[in-house]
């Protein structure tokens, strides 16, 4: 029966004042359409930087006769690999044969290997580190000289500075982002709630006098922000969808579709704006009400 009561008295009041309830849905709506977009395009930005540092490896080239005056023997190839594949910065070590290397090059660039009389390329290692900011531990670990038949080792030093230097501003940007979303939304939905219950002091100030407990009080605009924060949040995710299935094939047609960078995926954004609708709009209007159940 009291349910029942707090339901009625909760619709009552807001169908009584539609424009508060209005304001209210529509200030969730675009906060959490604000959020929605930033975790959706934030989260993809930081796939694509995670995409490129994996791209970070480091190549370890053996000597050869025209480098170093002698080929790297099989017994200095093991040995160097044997010491990186024991690192625990490495996740992989793969050996490329002089052989293969040439292969590669025909495929990729088969113009430079034309009319060559015999196969300059020397052997090599590809090693994959865990992340990519052991690349430079990696790199500095192998010694390079005739004595280790080492000819040299390059892993972009100033490229991958700068991958990692930028990869680390998308992440610090990404969560500055979320984070002042969040507060303004939080900020902007429990002002449009307090000007509501504001308008309405006089109604609680009667129910309490006339017996009212805080929670029965309390109870009605509770439902009320839930409601709103749920109809803000479906039409932020409803805008959002709409966006995704419409203007976003069109923004991003150029882009390689062979790139696995992706965004969070779509369920769980709305997820996230669902339950953060619900809790914004039941806490602002729980915690606003407070000052008016003094009487």
């Amino acid at each position: 029966m009291r349910l029942r009561i707090v339901l009625a008295e909760a619709w009552r009041s807001l169908a009584a004042n539609a424009s508060t309830t209005i304001a209210a849905t529509m200030t969730v709506l675009i906060g959490m359409f604000l959020l929605g977009l930033s975790i959706g395009l934030g989260s993809w930005v930081l796939s694509w930087s995670n995409h490129v540092k994996r791209e970070l490896v480091v190549d370890v080239y053996f000597c050869t006769k025209l480098t170093c005056g002698n080929d790297a023997t099989k017994s200095q190839e093991e040995k160097i690999a044997n010491m990186l594949s024991s690192m625990g910065e490495v996740k992989e070590v793969q050996f490329i044969s002089k052989a293969e290397a040439l292969q590669m090059m025909e495929k990729k660039s088969p113009e430079l290997t034309k009319g060559l009389p015999s196969n300059p390329l020397p052997d090599a290692l590809k090693v994959l580190p865990n992340r990519a900011e052991d690349i430079e531990k990696i790199a500095a670990a192998v010694p390079s000289s005739g004595a280790t038949g080492v000819e040299k080792v390059d892993y972009g030093k100033k490229t991958a500075k700068r991958i990692l230097r930028v990869a680390r501003v998308i992440e610090i940007v990404f969560l500055l982002a979320v984070i002042v979303l969040l507060a303004a939304s939080t900020l902007l939905i429990a002002n449009t709630i307090r000007l509501s219950i504001f308008a309405r002091r006089r109604e609680i100030e009667v129910m309490k006098l006339v017996g009212a407990t805080n929670w029965f009080v309390r109870g009605p605009f509770m439902l009320e922000g839930l409601i709103c924060g749920i109809a803000g949040a479906a039409l932020a995710v409803v805008l959002l969808l709409l966006g995704k299935t419409i203007a976003l094939p069109a923004i991003l047609g150029q882009i390689d579709d062979s790139s696995d960078a992706q965004a969070l995926a779509f369920l769980w954004n709305a997820a996230i704006l669902i339950g953060f609708g619900l809790l914004l709009g039941a806490a602002g209007s729980g915690f606003t009400i407070r000052r008016f159940l003094k009487v």
